[in-house]
């Protein structure tokens, strides 16, 4: 099969808490097989849902269903309603050039409004890139550069300014311990105001 010439939409709407002030942005979800739930950072390896469950509920494994072997949405959601965290990502449309979710062979066919997003919900003042590409998409729409790995810049769409983080990939491809990753996550969290349970390793 020619991936290329297939158009995958993305198939969620952004989830906005009532008072969100954390947009966390990834690229694209995995093919729909490999999803322990609908809903963003589905594949049950990869590790945003353990990062956020150490970090806010003191424990890796607090979002985590082991009868059903996948993340618990309920408990999710409300974690990221307490916290106004809203969740996207920085792709609407894709061609996979692999049969697989790498970021670096997903053509992004076409990219967030992120201006839109933000002017509809003006209380968001952190924005966090979860990788290299989904930071590239945002710093470019934020006429802004892409920060370093942890560290946050400047960024400005429309009216709506805000900080732009580059957080490291939760996928178990990415080459940094459950624990690095949360360590990051935990700074950019502390600065947008997140209350943090843990970051002790």
């Amino acid at each position: 099969m020619d991936f290329q010439c297939k158009i995958e939409r993305h198939p969620w709407p952004p989830y906005v808490p009532p008072q969100p002030r954390v947009l966390m942005l990834g690229t694209f979800p995995p093919k729909r097989e490999r999803w322990a739930m609908d809903f963003f950072y589905p594949n049950r390896t990869n590790d945003m849902w353990r990062v956020m469950g150490l970090l806010l509920c003191g424990d890796r494994d607090a979002l985590w269903d082991a009868d059903r072997r996948s993340f618990c949405l309920t408990r999710i959601c409300k974690l990221l309603d307490r916290e106004g965290i809203a969740l996207w990502d920085t792709a609407m449309a894709v061609r996979r050039l692999r049969d697989n979710a790498s970021d670096k062979h997903l053509d992004i066919v076409e990219p967030i409004d992120l201006e839109a997003l933000l002017a509809a919900h003006p209380g968001i003042r952190v924005v966090a890139a979860t990788g290299e590409k989904a930071a590239t998409v945002v710093a470019a729409q934020a006429g802004c550069t892409v920060p370093p790995i942890g560290q946050p810049v400047a960024g400005r769409v429309g009216e709506c300014d805000f900080q732009l983080w580059r957080m490291p990939s939760t996928s178990r491809a990415y080459p940094l311990s459950l624990e690095r990753k949360a360590q990051a996550y935990a700074v950019m969290l502390r600065a947008a105001g997140v209350s943090i349970v843990t970051n002790e390793q």
